[in-house]
């Protein structure tokens, strides 16, 4: 028999919905009365609300949103929140740990509403509204009106962000030197400077493994030739400081690319926290690689590049809810994968602000007649972030802007051999750590 829900239990922290000038009510009325709207908020969220019957949930692209239904004799009870031990935490802490397995938790897919209504045995499915569907190749064919107008909706939403900040708080850039990184320092110096603001609050962190790694000479060859050499600030750390069975109870996930990414970061907050103790605003490039299709096709067999261009945000959401590959438990494409950069970020305190994951900034990417502009060439699609970035920074703010070979953030911080010593783990046996951590967890008494 179909029941509504008895109990539902938010455990994310309101203070952490960074909604700028509007209220959290006001949010949450419109995902109730006109999620439609939702994409026009300001900033980042993770928005729950029930109206009658319904329990409403919905989410921005670069924080996770988690749910888990378990039963009371006086009916079902929906427990929502960041993390996945948070929610074991809890029903152990009320007696229902033997109701809980991380593989029975579920993910809200980012960009949609997600409803659930009546709850019986079995529990149905939750339906999932669209609350964000850009058109896709909709824009000119032009790389220079591309450029402005990506470069230009990256700007104002940093200069947005800047904006709502204290003038006299610090502000740090994960900074590698590369196009997406570079495209927002430049970005948070510029928005100082038009908002009559110090540059010199602003630092680029770029972290280095032993000396190793590719970053630091490319971000000091960035920054040399934009002359801006004075914002930087290297993070050295040792190869012990690496270790990605951290990264998996920090981000609790499996995937290796994920897991070597957040080890990383989790090196480089660490590094930055231990220096400056009251820190609270970094911003980095999350995302960017996703909206420009920036990833080498040839290292995943599912991929082609026909499939990559004329598949609407494939690298932000993965192959959509109601694809067979769809994981119910951690979504997917960026929606899963913003845990690499938002969960080691909470760990050490950081307020982060990912601008190319922005609503606004996605729409343009998603605008961009990518088939037409490369016609079946990985080299061409590979070759197209740097220049519509490169073309956008000079039609804006004439300003020569560096492009370098890609890489990703943890290949860039410390060398081959290095490398595989930290991270020549079978991926497999991350899953199974993570499985052992829920397995090692305590259990309520009455479990």
């Amino acid at each position: 028999m179909a029941t509504p829900l008895h109990r539902v239990v938010n455990l994310i922290d309101p203070a952490t919905q960074a909604l700028g000038t509007v209220p959290l009510a006001t949010a949450e009325e419109l995902l109730v009365r006109r999620p439609e709207e939702l994409e026009r908020l300001p900033g980042s969220f993770a928005l729950v609300a029930r109206d009658g019957e319904r329990v409403l949930m919905a989410r921005s692209l670069d924080r996770p949103l988690r749910y888990f239904l378990a039963k009371e004799p006086d009916g079902p009870m929906l427990v929502v929140a960041e993390r996945i031990d948070q929610i074991r935490d809890f029903l152990a802490g009320e007696g229902y740990a033997h109701q809980f397995h991380p593989s029975y938790t579920r993910m809200v897919p980012a960009h949609h509403v997600t409803t659930l209504r009546l709850i019986g045995c079995p529990d149905p499915n939750p339906t999932h509204r669209r609350f964000f569907a850009p058109p896709r190749a909709s824009g000119p064919a032009d790389l220079d009106a591309i450029g402005a107008a990506y470069v230009g909706a990256l700007y104002e939403e940093v200069r947005r962000w800047a904006a709502r900040l204290d003038a006299g708080e610090p502000i740090g850039v994960l900074f590698s030197g590369g196009v997406d990184s570079g495209a927002v320092l430049l970005c948070v110096e510029r928005a100082l400077l038009d908002l009559g603001q110090s540059p010199a609050r602003l630092k680029a962190f770029t972290l280095s493994v032993e000396g190793s790694g590719a970053d630091l000479e490319q971000a000091r060859e960035f920054l040399c030739r934009t002359d801006r050499e004075m914002l930087h600030e290297a993070v050295e750390v040792g190869e012990g400081d690496l270790d990605p069975f951290e990264a998996v109870r920090v981000i609790e996930d499996y995937k290796p690319l994920d897991v070597e990414c957040a080890t990383v970061a989790l090196a480089l907050l660490r590094g930055i926290r231990e220096r400056y103790p009251d820190w609270r605003y970094l911003a980095d490039g999350d995302g960017g690689d996703e909206n420009l299709k920036d990833y080498p096709v040839e290292e995943n067999p599912e991929l082609t590049i026909r499939s990559v261009v004329n598949n609407s945000m494939l690298y932000q959401e993965g192959w959509g809810v109601e694809a067979v590959k769809h994981s119910l438990t951690y979504s997917g494409g960026f929606s899963r994968s913003c845990v690499r950069t938002f969960a080691p970020l909470r760990r050490y305190g950081f307020q982060g602000f990912s601008p190319l994951t922005r609503p606004a900034v996605v729409r343009v990417a998603e605008a961009i007649r990518f088939d037409e502009l490369t016609r079946g060439s990985t080299a061409a699609l590979y070759r197209l972030k740097g220049e519509i970035v490169r073309r956008g920074m000079k039609a804006l703010f004439d300003l020569d802007f560096p492009v370098f070979e890609k890489r990703r953030f943890q290949h860039g911080a410390l060398g081959g051999e290095l490398f595989a010593r930290r991270f020549g783990a079978d991926g497999e046996r991350y899953r199974e750590y993570f499985a052992e951590l829920h397995r090692a967890a305590p259990r309520a008494a009455s479990a």
